[in-house]
């Protein structure tokens, strides 16, 4: 029985970023799910347990007892164990792409002290601005697919504008979370040291050079990793640690 491939899109954009590589999948035979994690931020914290009902809720119509594989990618790799342990669904192995990992033991916090530093003066009221006006332009293009405008317009105005708290809560980690195959990809800078971490803990890694949101830029060669890492290929080119 192929597992359904749950794509988890960081709560600081949308599922659009997602979107691309759902297609090429599902185009070579998957069957594949993108929940929308947009309002997660609403109310007030906890937020993680928002996260993670939103990816069971997504789940919808799979049978309980239909194998899933789990892809995080950035900050909602934090979330993968709480999600683990709200889904009824056996977790055949997850995936985290160029995302955060959970701290190893003890609860993780969503930014470090660093990042809520530089985020603090960007909140008005509490509300920050949507993460891609946090950077200059020069940053953000890079990111996006230069032939593809109606893309990054999409990625773009579906971003909420998360309340600051978002960033300064701290996320639960279940003991024994990680009882299946757990792999990581990287496409680049600064995720380098995370997925050393991911070599230490004894995951799984590949690299897919790009910039942070390259599964938008290479749907087709991000799914083929994918698919390598959660053992849904044949071969794989990923590397063994």
């Amino acid at each position: 029985m192929r597992p359904v491939l749950v794509l988890v899109h960081s709560p600081s954009v949308g599922p659009s970023t997602w979107q691309p590589v759902a297609e090429r999948l599902t185009d070579l035979g998957h069957r594949v799910r993108v929940p929308s994690l947009l309002d997660v931020g609403a109310g007030g914290p906890p937020f993680w347990p928002r996260a993670a009902s939103a990816v069971r809720d997504g789940l919808a119509g799979i049978p309980a007892d239909h194998p899933v594989v789990l892809v995080a990618h950035s900050n909602a790799g934090l979330f993968l164990p709480a999600v683990r342990a709200e889904l009824d669904h056996p977790v055949a192995s997850s995936v985290f792409v160029d995302a955060a990992l959970p701290a190893r033991t003890g609860p993780t916090p969503v930014a470090p002290p660093e990042l809520l530093d530089f985020l603090r003066p960007l909140a008005v009221d509490g509300t920050l601005p949507r993460w891609t006006d946090w950077w200059d332009e020069a940053d953000v293009a890079p990111m996006f697919p230069g032939p593809d405008p109606a893309l990054r317009r999409r990625i773009t105005e579906e971003q909420p504008r998360l309340p600051l708290s978002y960033y300064e809560q701290r996320v639960p980690v279940p003991e024994g979370w990680d009882d299946h195959p757990c792999s990581y990809l990287l496409f680049g800078p600064p995720y380098e040291d995370t997925a050393e971490d991911a070599r230490e803990r004894g995951w799984r890694t590949a690299l897919l050079p790009g910039e942070h949101l390259h599964q938008t830029v290479d749907p087709e060669g991000t799914a083929r990793l994918l698919l390598e890492l959660s053992g849904n290929s044949g071969a794989s080119e990923a590397e063994r640690p």
